[in-house]
């Protein structure tokens, strides 16, 4: 299979969170021309419990099935029932995706949290990009506003030279008829991108951000000519800003380190909080 064949992963588990993830992961399927494998992990336990479990997620998934065919007929569509961990199969599962999609809470979270550790975990350990679809779009005009500005946002950070984030945010752009592509790079007087050592002058150190910012874009505006880029230089941490702009954008994309093996490594803090908080998708994307 190559990489152009691997699937767009939904996870389901009959919450409303989980509809949003498949509905989510069905539109991001079609956009990308590529199948769609539906996934509900059941809990391991006794013989008598198992069993139950498999002909409770063998109706689970053949609803999702008939959701996802009813809002995109004909896209190749596949189910899958491990006995395991949730988030450890969805991290198995992981190495042969293109994108895995979560709800940002499931059955039995607590209410009380914005994000479940589930979603969380998978964000913080799978070898794939990950969206966690949030529900917070309560407001008629916050959507209508990401109907009409379908902005994809990503958070730039200094040592962003490998550049899978970008081109993650870049790609999603490009997906979304009209979109522009927001930067945010948070900067400080002492450590601007690029500048060079301490920066005693905030004009000095917000330019040098924002130089920064286009000498990381330049090679691919060719490539991306249809998208429009807008630099956001940040003073102080960017999650304030990542958060706002989520409620209104079609897509938020945020970095993380790869190799974490533990919930919430390699999540740097301005990830971790805007795929905490933030009131739209988030991407998390492995670097």
């Amino acid at each position: 299979m190559t990489a152009q064949d691997l699937p767009v992963i939904a996870a389901v588990d009959g919450s409303a969170h989980g509809w949003e993830a498949l509905d989510w992961a069905v539109e991001e399927a079609v956009r990308r021309g590529l199948p769609l494998l539906v996934v509900h992990v059941r809990p391991q336990g006794r013989r008598a419990e198992e069993e139950q479990g498999l002909r409770e997620a063998e109706e689970l998934l053949a609803q999702a099935v008939l959701r996802a065919s009813r809002a995109a007929p004909g896209l190749p569509t596949s189910t899958l029932a491990p006995l395991d961990f949730p988030s450890a199969a969805l991290v198995s599962l992981s190495r042969d995706a293109s994108t895995v999609v979560v709800g940002s809470r499931g059955l039995g979270g607590f209410r009380s949290l914005m994000i479940g550790s589930n979603s969380l975990a998978r964000a913080s350990m799978a070898q794939c990009p990950v969206v966690v679809v949030h529900t917070g779009r309560t407001d008629e005009s916050e959507t209508e506003a990401a109907d009409a500005f379908p902005d994809v946002v990503v958070g730039v950070a200094a040592d962003d030279s490998g550049g899978e984030v970008l081109d993650h945010a870049f790609e999603a752009a490009a997906s979304r008829p009209g979109a522009r592509l927001r930067l945010v790079h948070g900067w400080t007087m002492f450590s601007s991108m690029l500048s060079g050592g301490p920066v005693f002058d905030s004009r000095a150190a917000a330019d040098a951000a924002d130089r920064a910012l286009a000498e990381l874009t330049a090679g691919r505006r060719g490539t991306y000519p249809g998208v429009e880029v807008v630099r956001e230089p940040v003073r102080g941490s960017a999650s304030r800003t990542l958060v706002t702009a989520s409620a209104t954008a079609a897509l938020t994309v945020v970095g993380r380190r790869r190799g974490g093996e533990s919930l919430g490594l390699g999540l740097s803090p301005v990830a971790q909080t805007t795929v905490t908080h933030a009131l739209g998708p988030v991407a998390v994307v492995p670097t």
